[in-house]
């Protein structure tokens, strides 16, 4: 016991500034990711601000039969079903534009990098005045498209079944400038004699994506679908909310756990159910990435996460 605590000691002399150089991350960690933890007892809890966090009576199971009775399965279902598409969509996508930026002239690719990543940095607010006026009924320049082709205009905010590809769409223009540059990155990182010694024997373009490319980015694939899938249960807050602009009709397809539970506590004020709601979502997105990574693991070991 001695003799490994004086090893402890020496190796922590030996790499005290690696040591120091953690500190701020793990202070960081303990600070705003542990000690919070306590706050787990709220969801059982009848929260009561007058008698405070501690003192507010036990409330047991009754904060989350609130998420699990009348339209749990909908939002539920909306929110996994419409998040699975994201994921997937976004990764092929993702994959595909770090592939066409890898085979441009470098003139190019910055001015491309920068048209694909500007809608990252737009709120979903500033995301919700352009959607509105594509799709606005009377003024939306889709519409204005389709009469002029003939046509006649749609109610985009009233017909629920439009926005099963709407959102994708949306989440796709805001999202894919981002992971396309990771990709990239990663693209820029493999060794180009492999390239050179693919097209010295022969190879296409074509090949050496399949052969070189994919398989490079493929740890890197995993690992982000991997963390991907631990959010599933939680959705884009904004998209669902504000670019949607909150249309009533559209409830049936949009409402998702999140502004389901916004809604109900905008008029309840209950922040029991609010916290039931939020580790509800965290222990089913830790139960997914475990899941997921599981199945990487029997397929594939040295891709797996942990």
């Amino acid at each position: 016991m001695i003799n490994a605590i004086k090893t402890e000691l020496k190796h922590f002399r030996k790499n005290g500034e690696l040591w120091l150089l953690a500190l701020p991350g793990a202070l960081f960690f303990i600070v705003f990711n542990y000690i919070p933890l306590y706050g787990l007892i709220l969801p059982f809890k009848n929260y009561n601000g007058a008698k405070g966090f501690w003192d507010s009576p036990w409330a047991g199971l009754n904060n989350f039969k609130y998420l699990f009775s009348g339209d749990a399965w909908r939002i539920t279902r909306n929110t996994v079903a419409f998040n699975s598409v994201f994921i997937a969509l976004g990764l092929v996508a993702a994959v595909a534009f770090a592939l066409i930026l890898f085979e441009m002239s470098a003139r190019f690719v910055k001015l491309y990098q920068t048209i694909l990543f500007i809608p990252y940095f737009l709120s979903w607010v500033v995301a919700s005045y352009i959607g509105s006026s594509l799709l606005d009924m009377n003024f939306g320049m889709l519409n204005r498209i389709i009469e002029a082709l003939g046509g006649e205009g749609k109610a985009w905010y009233v017909e629920p079944a439009y926005w099963y590809v709407i959102l994708p769409l949306a989440s796709l223009w805001k999202g894919v400038g981002y992971s396309t540059i990771i990709y990239y990155t990663s693209l820029m990182g493999v060794d180009p004699e492999l390239y050179e010694a693919a097209e010295l024997d022969g190879a296409s373009r074509w090949q050496q994506i399949r052969a070189i490319s994919l398989p490079m980015l493929k740890p890197l694939m995993i690992m982000l679908t991997l963390m991907s899938v631990g959010g599933i249960i939680k959705s884009d807050f904004g998209l669902f909310f504000s670019f949607t602009l909150d249309s009533k009709p559209l409830y049936p397809v949009t409402d998702v756990i999140d502004t389901y539970v916004y809604r109900a506590l905008r008029k309840l004020g209950d922040v029991g159910m609010s916290s039931a709601a939020g580790l509800y979502q965290s222990l089913v997105g830790f139960v997914l990435v475990l899941a997921s990574n599981w199945l990487v693991k029997r397929v594939d070991p040295d891709n797996a996460l942990f």
